[in-house]
């Protein structure tokens, strides 16, 4: 599906999440690339100047995300409890969902019922 599709007919806030979405995976593209690049030169001069570029890209993926997290309740939750935090991600993840997995009731179904009734 074409990104013009997709934009059609989405409401302006949507659109905005969209394109900072949209961005935020080139940044992490290029933080990729960059971080690459870095890894495998050989000259100094070549690996500062790389790993310079890497992290300004770092940068405008953390100003994106904090973008989202002012507009998306879900990320503000999220980066709320996962970010500068010590314990394992998992344990966190555990004790966030109350044991299961995230969007999983206790009983380990979604949540929606019985299909059948």
């Amino acid at each position: 599906m074409s990104s013009a599709t997709l934009e059609s007919g989405l409401s302006e806030s949507a659109l905005d999440i969209h394109r900072a979405l949209a961005s935020l995976q080139e940044e992490l593209e290029a933080i990729d690339y960059y971080h690459q690049r870095a890894d495998r030169t050989q000259d100094g001069a070549v690996k500062a100047i790389v790993e310079h570029n890497r992290d300004e890209e770092i940068e405008h993926a953390a100003m994106l995300l904090e973008w989202l997290r002012r507009r998306m309740p879900a990320f503000d939750d999220a980066l709320k409890t996962y970010l500068f935090t010590s314990a394992e991600i998992t344990s966190i993840e555990e004790e966030a969902t109350g044991g299961g997995s995230a969007g999983s009731a206790p009983d380990g179904s979604l949540g929606i019922g019985s299909l059948r009734d």
